[in-house]
């Protein structure tokens, strides 16, 4: 099998062609305010793209402990991947109408498990000819079982080691606690630093130039994907940073997948509010 490697973790629609193996595009649309992807699928997609609900197949149920959207069971992953008939030897072309920044959490589950996977760069908007409502029935497919590896995952306890850069990839007005539309609790991990994932795309969502989104990474204080923990509400956007990092050629970090959702649960654990300093960002903070 081609190395995950062949593939980068973002590419234009006019490279498709170039993609080693069959291509499946997939639709991964889903919305933060609970309106149905699926529905935005059924109305129109692009031709030949199947539907990856993010509920179903991407997420396990939610607990205190492991937040909103914690990793699927690997059988389950495996079952939905087998299901829509993207088999382990395809290539996966994923796409939403946000960027990417949806999409990211398929083709950050597929690479970390070794398959081929990319963001389509400016999602559905890419696209100028007509969508279509017509669902493609691919054969079951054969998806190994494979355990989410632990080198690309974080826990709480990693949010305060000295290694660590803790991104936050919400917006600003999350991260500073001045709205949050589905958690409680307001703020960010103390000492985390803010690099939201919307903030390297441009208007038609598509990634900023890649010189221009590394500025933004180091203004941030993050000079490299090792050491660096990604979260965000629940393990979705922080996966864009995550890609965007590699997409750099800058290493890979790791997720927390639990994010604000598991962290701000527990009231005795300690939040900060406003902004962080960018040194901040890599000085552990007590009271975890």
């Amino acid at each position: 099998m081609t190395s995950v490697h062949a593939v980068p973790p973002f590419i234009a629609l006019g490279e498709l062609g170039r993609l080693p193996g069959r291509t499946v595009l997939a639709d991964v649309r889903w919305y933060l305010d609970g309106r149905s992807g699926s529905t935005a699928y059924a109305r129109g997609h692009l031709p030949g793209a199947v539907f990856v609900d993010l509920d179903r197949w991407l997420a396990g149920p939610a607990t205190p402990d492991g937040g909103r959207n914690p990793l699927p069971a690997p059988e389950v992953f495996s079952e939905g991947m087998a299901s829509l008939g993207i088999g382990d030897a395809d290539t996966v072309v994923a796409y939403d109408d946000a960027g990417g920044v949806i999409a990211a959490r398929l083709v950050w589950m597929l690479r970390v498990t070794g398959r081929r996977a990319a963001v389509l760069d400016g999602g559905l908007s890419a696209y100028r000819g007509a969508l279509t409502t017509e669902e493609p029935h691919l054969a079951r497919a054969d998806v190994a079982v494979r355990p989410w590896p632990a080198e690309h995952l974080a826990g709480l306890d990693d949010l305060g080691a000295h290694a660590s850069v803790v991104v936050d990839a919400r917006d600003r007005d999350r991260f500073e606690g001045r709205a949050d539309p589905v958690d409680a609790r307001p703020g960010h991990v103390p000492g985390a630093v803010n690099v939201p994932c919307r903030a390297n795309l441009d208007p038609d969502g598509r990634l900023l130039p890649l010189d221009q989104i590394r500025v933004h990474l180091t203004d941030a204080g993050v000079h490299s994907g090792q050491g660096v923990v990604a979260y965000c509400g629940s393990g979705i956007t922080a996966c864009h940073v995550l890609l965007t990092l590699e997409h750099l050629g800058m290493g890979h970090g790791r997720l927390f997948v639990g994010g604000w959702s598991a962290y701000g649960s527990d009231p005795h654990r300690r939040v900060e509010t406003g902004t962080t300093h960018p040194a901040e960002g890599r000085r552990p903070s007590a009271g975890w």
